[in-house]
């Protein structure tokens, strides 16, 4: 069953929030500010792309937003391509 727009607001505002609360503040802001800039265009299915990112550890996400590794071939999607191409401005 399809989430109502009411159940998906919700949703992006519980994400962003986990977003800008990673614990440290450099992933605050990258995560944080990916999350402002895409949150409300994503349909149930990138929240839940999305929410995987978020489970992910704060070393492993920038290792892959850095180059230094690539993602699993598991989290493959159109978010995390987004994501490794997101450039946070202030």
């Amino acid at each position: 069953m399809a989430e109502t727009a009411d159940a998906l607001e919700k949703r992006r505002k519980k994400l962003a929030f986990r977003s800008w609360h990673r614990g440290t503040r450099e992933m605050d802001l990258l995560i944080g500010g990916f999350a402002a800039a895409h949150l409300s265009a994503f349909d149930s299915a990138e929240l839940d792309a999305f929410e995987e990112l978020l489970r992910q550890n704060d070393l492993d996400l920038y290792a892959w937003l850095a180059g230094r590794r690539a993602p699993p071939p598991e989290f493959e999607s159109p978010v995390l391509d987004l994501f490794l191409n997101f450039k946070y401005s202030a």
